[in-house]
């Protein structure tokens, strides 16, 4: 495919730079802004995500957001995904409001920052990070989070994140995410299609958002990563799947143990074929014996619909 001009195929705007992807039929655009970093796409969609309205094209960029945090460095645009952020529905104003004093705290290079109005209200990235389309929406929001005692304003057009902020953010870090699915798995590149088209969709499917720790940006000490992961999720997703070689994954069992442990809900699975070498310890419990992504996938979805709810369903009761 041949490179496109240097500008982002969902808003126009300007971007670091594209380029072909000679894996797939898809762009792989850098840094963009105005989608809040990188991201690629796929030819079919360019030709569509132009068209979209701007409230369209702002949840669209919500999700690309979303599978940053997820660990998706450079999530694929397609068709289908287009066809979701226009089904999807609009961030409420307090969690827009909340995203943008995210994004302002991130972007902190100390804790007593004077952040300008000017700028912030002409920051393309804030655009994205709070589901806005315009500066006016913006505005409203530092208005709102001064108003909530989050941001501190003084004259000049300044303003400052307050000690609650702060608060705010590192409480809100540190809460459980009840649209979080941790799993645990064989990282190995055996299993990618078992996880891109069997977990990671019927998780989706369901609402909820799969984190697998070897994906996860700014990992630290990774066990420490691990357990707080785990204890924020609302379920697990634990794949005993693993080489006759090699033997079971020890880390499987641990980490499968430690949710367990903690009261959350765990689903357990396996490639068929396996499961007689599985440790007596876990044996006993239901296995999702699948034998292939497509399998896996419509097993897990069943299973996690039957035993954790679909979130979609309850967010839609909760309105």
């Amino acid at each position: 495919m041949e490179d496109k001009k240097e500008v982002c195929p969902i808003w126009g705007t300007s971007v670091k730079g594209s380029r072909g992807d000679s894996f797939e039929d898809a762009i792989i655009v850098s840094a963009s802004p105005r989608a809040g970093g990188d991201y690629r796409i796929t030819a079919q969609a360019c030709k569509y995500v132009g068209a979209l309205e701007p409230t369209q094209k702002a949840k669209l960029t919500t999700i690309l957001i979303n599978s940053r945090r997820s660990g998706d460095l450079a999530p694929l645009v397609t068709s289908k995904l287009i066809e979701e952020g226009k089904r999807a529905d609009p961030l409420p104003v307090p969690e827009r409001a909340e995203r943008l004093l995210r994004y302002l705290v991130k972007n902190a290079s100390s804790v007593t920052q004077l952040f300008r109005n000017n700028i912030i209200l002409s920051d393309q990235e804030a655009l994205a990070w709070s589901e806005s389309t315009t500066s006016q929406d913006l505005s409203y929001f530092v208005s709102y989070l001064s108003e909530m005692g989050w941001l501190r304003r003084f004259g000049g057009g300044t303003f400052t994140i307050t000690v609650p902020g702060y608060q705010h953010v590192a409480e809100q870090s540190a809460k459980k995410d009840v649209t979080q699915c941790f799993v645990a798995m064989w990282f190995d590149d055996s299993m990618d299609q078992a996880y891109e088209e069997g977990i990671k969709k019927a998780v989706e499917g369901c609402g909820y958002t799969p984190l697998r720790i070897d994906k996860k940006l700014d990992v630290n000490k990774i066990d420490d990563e691990i357990i707080a992961e785990i204890r924020r999720s609302r379920f697990v997703v634990a794949d005993f799947t693993h080489d006759k070689e090699k033997g079971v994954r020890g880390a499987v069992f641990y980490e499968a143990g430690f949710a367990y442990g903690l009261g959350l809900e765990v689903i357990y699975s396996c490639r068929k074929g396996l499961e007689k070498e599985l440790n007596f310890d876990t044996r006993q419990y239901h296995h999702i014996l699948w034998e292939t992504p497509e399998d896996l996938r419509k097993q897990l979805r069943d299973r996690i619909r039957a035993r954790v709810g679909d979130y979609r369903t309850e967010a839609s009761l909760a309105i």
